[in-house]
């Protein structure tokens, strides 16, 4: 199998994505292949040398646009824009994501490990990195607290409890950044 950038391979039991690669010929010994590699379900990147005689496992990643529909105890379903296929995901397979974030009806990507026609495992879904979600509910502050520009607690629609300016008032659209889970800014309706 040929290497190049964008491939997906299984290695140590693990499936990783080429992102940069070298063919190096030293004067002495066999030639070798540097590769940097991605690891798709935890984004660590790692550096690794092959043998040119060492064969790559190759994988097969596919990825569809999926609408949330909604979470009963600790399964998410989800179902397919275009096939209309349904889908369970168990809470504890979904990774590196802050889930709490996915509200009914959004749109995100799911991947999966092909290994047959009829064989697909699901390996993760791709939040995106903003999402602007609506208060519902906030902490009442003291009337001095605002000089201060202090913080307070808002609940938003999916249930999130996130800190924001106290400015920030039941109805409002917030910005919201769903990898270090901040506040961004407020939204005009």
């Amino acid at each position: 199998m040929k290497i190049r950038k964008g491939l997906y391979i299984q290695w140590n039991k693990e499936i990783f994505k080429i992102i940069d690669f070298l063919h190096v010929k030293p004067g002495k010994g066999y030639p070798f292949v540097r590769t940097k590699l991605k690891n798709i379900l935890t984004g660590h990147v790692l550096e690794n040398k092959f043998s040119s005689k060492y064969k790559l496992k190759k994988v097969k990643i596919e990825f569809y646009s999926y609408r949330y529909l909604y979470k009963e105890k600790d399964i998410f379903h989800f179902m397919n824009d275009s096939t209309y296929d349904q889908i369970q995901i168990e809470e504890r397979l979904i990774k590196n994501i802050n889930i709490e974030f996915l509200k009914e009806g959004m749109t995100i990507p799911i991947f999966f490990h092909v290994k047959s026609e009829k064989e697909r495992i699901f390996l993760f879904l791709k939040m995106p990195s903003t999402v602007i979600l609506k208060v519902v509910q906030t902490e009442s502050i003291k009337k001095g607290d605002t000089i201060n520009n202090t913080n307070k607690i808002v609940v938003l629609e999916t249930g999130t409890r996130l800190s924001v300016p106290s400015f920030i008032k039941i109805g409002e659209l917030l910005k919201i950044n769903t990898k270090n889970r901040s506040y961004i800014e407020r939204m005009r309706k």
